[in-house]
């Protein structure tokens, strides 16, 4: 995790020892903190998939067609826009602790209400819910990390973070598959009823973790000797003295921002890419000739796997280089490309299985970089809590779009084609929107 500085034969040893001091206290607070909330973005995004492989179930079973489904599946992000921005204002007011506590508990009952549904307002409604009642985690959770980590050591901690992305993937298609398989018939419930129950329960635990582990901040963190919340401190003001500070007049000043609405856009389309890959996955595996719910819960979580080792790896080569927006445009047009290719070869299942690594890993990844470059812009503001807010409230209306558009474009056509070649279309357009996002390059510490 941790930024080597290169030294020459005339460095003081002092400033050798003095650097690695520093970085073993970065890697211990990074320890202390990242585990946990890994584990609960690891929840947080199964509870948002999930669906997807309930879809296989849960589709026949209610009678749903796709544009019903892509419609409740997308219908979470309309509720999470909403409460997006006063969640996370909320908690820069009362802190990370309660936020996220109360986030986990409530999101984690509506998430188990899910297997109640029995038609499509039903649907509709608890999926809305759980949007207003997870709103704010995501960008809560970015704003925390900034509170503890500096510039040079952001964005690998937010890839490390964001790796819940495919670790969920990973965890949750065998979960799934083994959930609806084999708990189906149990206390009357189908399996894709259990499958709600199994992985949405665990967030209510995780949320009083988070009450009884969780300081809301340096200075309320009693691990820490006060000669390492100092050091903590003073690396968080210099990079405050060497970066321009942003956005004094607050948020209204960052609604002014074409910059945001640039990174906006261009983390729009890359919840777009990443979202048609969790919705559809399961059914592209299915089109291709996996049998069963078993054999797809399997087979999804290589593609998964192999993208939680590239978003580390690229979020280091980023760090390292203290550059953004080629390291995800490059990434977001390679992902581009492989969606493209999905429906040439969608009757030959290790083709892809090729394509699906190769397109979540490069699509993954966009995400911990765009927030990188976010953070990175938003850092010394006295807005930035607002701001990540509300740029994650805009680019979420991808999460809305996807699944509707693809799911409307399938019930109208018959195939995901079209669907991925809007897909394409619209990473293509993010990576250029990305490049246009230029600022300015920190002082070296």
């Amino acid at each position: 995790m941790s930024r080597k500085i290169a030294f020459d034969a005339d460095t003081p040893a002092e400033m050798r020892a003095g650097d690695d001091a520093q970085s073993a206290l970065y890697l211990r607070v990074a320890f202390r903190l990242v585990p946990l909330l890994i584990v609960c973005y690891v929840v947080a995004y199964l509870d948002r998939i999930n669906v997807g492989f309930a879809k296989l179930q849960m589709q026949d079973a209610l009678g749903f067609s796709d544009a019903v489904y892509g419609l409740g599946a997308g219908i979470f992000f309309i509720g999470y826009f909403l409460f997006e921005v006063p969640s996370n204002l909320l908690l820069q007011r009362i802190g990370a602790r309660k936020t996220i506590t109360r986030i986990m508990v409530l999101w984690g009952i509506t998430g188990c209400a899910m297997a109640t549904v029995s038609s499509p307002t039903a649907f509709y409604v608890l999926r809305f819910l759980l949007g207003v009642f997870e709103a704010g985690f995501f960008p809560g959770v970015v704003y925390y990390l900034g509170l503890w980590f500096p510039r040079q050591r952001r964005g690998q901690i937010l890839g490390l973070f964001m790796t819940g992305f495919p670790i969920a993937g990973m965890i949750g298609g065998p979960v799934s598959g083994w959930a609806m398989s084999h708990l189906g018939g149990v206390a009357n419930l189908a399996g894709w009823q259990w499958l709600y129950i199994v992985e949405a329960a665990p967030a209510v635990l995780l949320g009083m973790v988070t009450w009884f582990s969780l300081s809301d901040g340096i200075e309320g963190a009693k691990w820490l000797s006060e000669p390492e919340r100092e050091s903590l401190r003073r690396a968080l003001r210099n990079e405050g003295e060497n970066v321009e500070t942003l956005h004094a007049g607050g948020l209204r000043q960052v609604i002014g921002d074409p910059k945001v609405y640039l990174m906006s856009f261009a983390y729009f389309t890359f919840i777009c890419g990443t979202y048609a890959l969790s919705f559809w996955l399961p059914t592209v595996l299915k089109n291709a000739g996996a049998t069963s719910v078993e054999h797809i819960g399997w087979l999804s979580a290589l593609p998964y796997g192999i993208a939680a080792i590239g978003m580390v790896l690229i979020c280091r080569s980023s760090d390292r280089l203290l550059e953004r927006r080629w390291h995800g445009a490059i990434a977001a047009i390679v992902g581009a490309v492989a969606l493209s290719l999905l429906p040439l070869l969608q009757r030959d299942l290790i083709f892809i299985m090729a394509l699906l690594s190769i397109a979540s890993t490069t699509i993954f990844v966009t995400i911990p970089l765009i927030w990188s470059l976010a953070s990175d812009y938003f850092a010394g503001s006295p807005a930035a809590a607002g701001a990540i807010g509300f740029v994650n409230s805009l680019g979420l209306l991808g999460g809305f779009f996807s699944p509707f558009a693809m799911g409307w474009l399938k019930a109208m056509s018959g195939t995901l084609s079209s669907g991925l070649y809007l897909m394409t279309t619209l990473l293509a357009l993010g990576a250029c929107a990305m490049l246009c996002v230029r600022i300015g390059r920190p002082v070296e510490q």
